[in-house]
């Protein structure tokens, strides 16, 4: 599995967020990467849903209170990550 990565939408972003989309895709790949690291290396059966709804908290957690609470993944991208890991697959 290659090592997930967070592309922002950049019609959904306000000027603000799209002057600065660079450094927060850098930022949201990063907790997740992190989170998947995490989820992986903890991994003992659960299922797909489950692996999804972690690695979401996982990398809400790593991030700002502020970017987390924006923070609305497609979970669809979330839930392929979640069945790699459940599937064992490398990453």
């Amino acid at each position: 599995m290659p090592e997930p990565h967070v592309t922002l939408d950049p019609s959904g972003l306000d000027p603000v967020q799209q002057k600065l989309r660079g450094p927060l895709e850098e930022q949201l790949t990063s907790a997740l990467q992190a989170a998947t690291e995490r989820v992986r290396g903890s991994y003992a059966g659960e299922p797909v849903e489950e692996v999804c709804r972690r690695l979401l908290d996982e990398t809400r957690a790593g991030l700002h209170p502020d970017i987390a609470a924006g923070f609305n993944p497609d979970m669809d991208e979330f839930c392929r990550v979640a069945v790699a890991i459940v599937r064992g697959e490398a990453g």
